[in-house]
């Protein structure tokens, strides 16, 4: 047996936070994020982790508006961003939006962005993300 498997078996392997047999955060084998305890992440496990995310969704974007990739840098960052917040999915579900943005009716994505559901529950974010596409820039 390999410490690897022995700490598996011991600690179990879990793929999302739970609350350990003292009722602390857990993640993985045996990690602890719960604050109260000491836990967390490291910076470079945080990069790893978001790196992995943006790769996904990235992914996710070419498979479903492969079109995105032809934008410019600051469009496809409000793409990925929107993606990263609401999910592919969620995303997609801004079909007229979408349309302007892949026709490049940049003024009208970025009105269309403002008049959703998504921009009245996070209106900071909605409003950076429309003034974004909009101009094209950071």
């Amino acid at each position: 047996m390999n410490l690897r498997k022995l700490l598996e078996d011991d600690e179990g392997r879990v793929p999302y936070a739970y609350q350990d047999h003292l009722g602390f955060w857990t993640i993985g084998v045996g990690r602890l994020i719960d604050k109260r305890r000491g836990g967390g992440l490291s910076d470079d496990e945080i990069d790893y982790l978001l790196d992995n995310d943006i790769k996904r969704k990235s992914e996710a974007l070419d498979a479903r508006i492969p079109w995105w990739r032809s934008l410019n840098e600051a469009r496809q960052a409000v793409l990925l961003s929107m993606a990263f917040q609401m999910g592919p999915d969620g995303l997609l579900g801004f079909k007229n939006t979408l349309a302007m943005v892949q026709r490049g009716d940049f003024d009208g994505a970025a009105e269309g962005m403002l008049q959703s559901k998504w921009a009245t529950q996070t209106p900071e974010r909605a409003k950076r993300l429309a003034d974004m596409m909009k101009q094209g820039d950071w």
